[in-house]
């Protein structure tokens, strides 16, 4: 091995990386630094760094990390505030981190690479390509779907061309660069409805199938639905002042007709019975309302309005194939007007006073889920997530790393403890710091929706104590700030 293999292999040693050849007690360690602080502090240690490190390794390490832990150790004990190695272990409790969870076989989740449901993995002859961030809602219906019928397969996650650039391996597989895509049996098959009735010739229909008359009216309502959806959302009223007034009447003479079709069967959903239907359906009724709540101060879940409609939802978050892909209202709201063309307020009072709640919370307050109450462990698992990805995090944030570093420390501890009882003096920037993550949490790309909201008001209550603050504006014409490469490194299988 060269002198430059040694410095390609461990410049960047790490705790979790450092070599680690058999040494004795009698090495010696030589350490050249022109830190002052970290010489002292590993002379101070030289019996640790003769444990782990051989002599001839020295020259070429670096071990700034060993002053980085030194630091946050010194930190922890003197505010209270916890360490990412006791945050680790908090996390750790949540039942769907390594103590318990399951990707492949458990419950739906954002995060797995396979699905087997108990199967092998020779029985998988499909793999979904979705986007990476799971705001495709053609994408989901197929997600949901699958999961529905419990057919063993893979995800290839793709970016879209709104948070990123389209990967070159997906593009010369679908030349035309559509998402979704599945590949069944080495057959590519793109255009979501396409999709779903290939896989019903290959492993049957879920109950009712692609062609049944009955689904064949619930996709014909869905896209009428769709279309007065957007009339409605996507032209702002300074163009044509009555044009908001217009749209919301279009929007509810359809709904109207999905309300009737609904009173019509004797079950909650779409025909009654669970079916193909509501895997169209669900996607695109989500972020219909979520966006119209927060752009329109209006809400399809308004029980004495649309109580059909309002007891579908409530139906759907009983299925835990739904709650593995059901997003929040804050991440339907900022990821859809890049992907629409924009998305245009109203200004109404209600509106107004919906937007608000929906970026500064109280975030328990909104009505994107009637589930309750909150799981035990929804904190757990926002601490959980955030541990693993916490050097992406800090780094992508426009706020330097130190300040971010110790920012994120006191939200997180205050999470885990409910409480701060030291009073942590922050960074002046960290407000900004805060509120920049706050604003770019995804659900379910990064969590489910209760921890989200517990992160979200934790971040937000920690960035009150030093400031009012926001971060840099969320754009309206891409999302470039939600590249997932930075983040790439760190996801499971």
């Amino acid at each position: 091995m060269t002198h430059s293999d040694l410095r390609r292999n461990h410049s960047n040693a790490s705790p979790d990386n450092v070599p680690s050849p058999s040494v004795t007690w009698s090495d010696r360690i030589v350490i050249q630094s022109d830190n002052k602080e970290l010489s002292e502090y590993l002379s101070r240690r030289h019996i640790f760094c003769t444990e782990t490190l051989h002599s001839r390794h020295a020259p070429y390490c670096d071990f700034s990390w060993l002053l980085t832990s030194h630091r946050a150790a010194l930190m922890s004990s003197t505010t209270g505030l916890l360490s990412w190695d006791e945050l680790r272990d908090i996390g750790g409790g949540w039942k769907g981190g390594k103590g318990g969870g399951d990707r492949v076989n458990g419950p739906t989740n954002s995060q797995a690479t396979m699905r087997l449901f108990g199967k092998d993995e020779k029985d998988v002859s499909v793999t979904l390509y979705r986007d990476n961030h799971a705001w495709c809602p053609y994408c989901s219906k197929v997600w949901l779907w699958l999961e529905e019928k419990k057919i063993p397969y893979k995800i290839k996650k793709v970016t879209m061309f709104c948070y990123g650039e389209k990967e070159q391996w997906y593009k010369d597989k679908v030349p035309c660069g559509m998402l979704p895509a599945i590949q069944l049996r080495g057959k590519i098959i793109t255009e979501s409805d396409d999709i779903l009735i290939a896989l019903e010739r290959e492993f049957g229909p879920l109950r009712l199938g692609m062609h049944d008359p009955k689904v064949i009216e619930c996709r014909q309502l869905e896209r009428k639905l769709f279309r007065a959806w957007c009339m409605w959302l996507c032209y702002p009223e300074t163009e044509m002042p009555s044009v908001d007034k217009r749209g919301k009447e279009i929007f509810e003479s359809v709904a109207k007709q999905i309300e009737n079709k609904m009173d019509e069967t004797k079950g909650p959903y779409f025909l009654g019975e669970f079916s193909t239907a509501d895997c169209i359906l669900a996607p695109y009724i989500e972020r219909m309302n979520a966006s119209l709540f927060y752009y329109k101060g209006y809400s399809l879940r308004n029980k004495e309005v649309w109580p059909a409609i309002s007891d579908w939802f409530n139906a759907m978050e009983e299925r835990s194939t739904y709650l593995g892909i059901q997003s929040d209202f804050h991440t339907h709201v900022h990821d859809l007007p890049p992907q629409m063309g924009g998305c245009y307020s109203n200004h109404t009072k209600q509106a107004k006073i919906n937007q608000k709640l929906v970026d500064s919370g109280p975030y328990h307050s909104l009505p994107d889920t009637n589930l309750t109450p909150a799981p035990k462990d929804a904190h757990l698992e926002a601490i959980a997530r955030v541990v693993k990805h916490k050097d992406a995090i800090i780094k992508v944030n426009p706020v330097d790393e130190s300040t971010v570093n110790t920012a994120l420390l006191a939200t997180l501890t205050l999470l885990a403890k409910g409480e701060m009882k030291k009073k942590v003096k922050l960074g002046k920037d960290s407000d900004v710091a805060l509120r920049y993550i706050r604003d770019r949490i995804n659900v379910p790309r990064d969590m489910s929706i209760f921890a989200a909201r517990k992160l979200r008001g934790a971040l937000e209550a920690t960035a009150k104590t030093c400031g009012e603050r926001e971060g840099p504006s969320i754009s309206l014409t891409h999302r470039r700030d939600q590249n997932p490469i930075p983040f790439r490194k760190f996801e499971s299988c």
